[in-house]
């Protein structure tokens, strides 16, 4: 018997010509499978950070895992207490309850597929997020909701100082 109560009943096609996105002024995310929403029983989008680009600061999910797979660049992503670079074609599962942040690494743009098991309604996430990034809605939201979409931010000493330390090489 399957534990997940989401089972589609038919396929779900997401034609890139007419995916929603939402951008901010350093990435597109083109948003493609939102469980619970569109019959999918995960969650997936794909972001195409430009070069410099921070995707999301040290957080962790308690319900699912995530899945990053680079199409294309370099992403830099924490994990726990270490930073691993990927470039494209490399996969990523980070399980629940594991402390993580991305961006774009430095000197390179990145292009990754994110995809959320068991998925989640999120979509109403990267929308606020997309607002928050252009001014146009608080931070605070983004706290506030962390329950709602097991977004659980976390201090990264490591995290910040390796941001700090690529945007020194930027200034360089």
């Amino acid at each position: 018997m399957n534990a997940n109560p989401i089972s589609p009943t038919r396929p779900l096609l997401t034609r890139a010509a007419t995916a929603e996105t939402t951008s901010d002024p350093s990435s597109v995310m083109t948003l493609l499978a939102d469980c619970g929403t569109d019959g999918s029983p995960v969650t997936s989008y794909r972001s195409t950070f430009a070069e410099g680009a921070v995707g999301a600061p040290a957080h962790f999910h308690t319900r699912a895992s995530e899945l990053f797979f680079v199409i294309g660049g370099s992403l830099q992503v924490l994990l726990d207490d270490t930073v691993e670079l990927l470039g494209a074609g490399d996969l990523l599962l980070v399980p629940p309850h594991t402390p993580h942040a991305f961006a774009a690494a430095p000197g390179s743009e990145a292009d990754v597929l994110f995809v959320f098991t068991p998925g989640m309604p999120r979509f109403d996430y990267l929308r606020l997020l997309g607002r928050v990034m252009r001014g146009e809605a608080s931070p605070q939201e983004i706290k506030d909701s962390s329950e709602l979409y097991d977004n659980h931010y976390v201090d990264s000493p490591l995290w910040r100082a390796t941001l700090e330390a690529a945007a020194a090489g930027a200034g360089a």
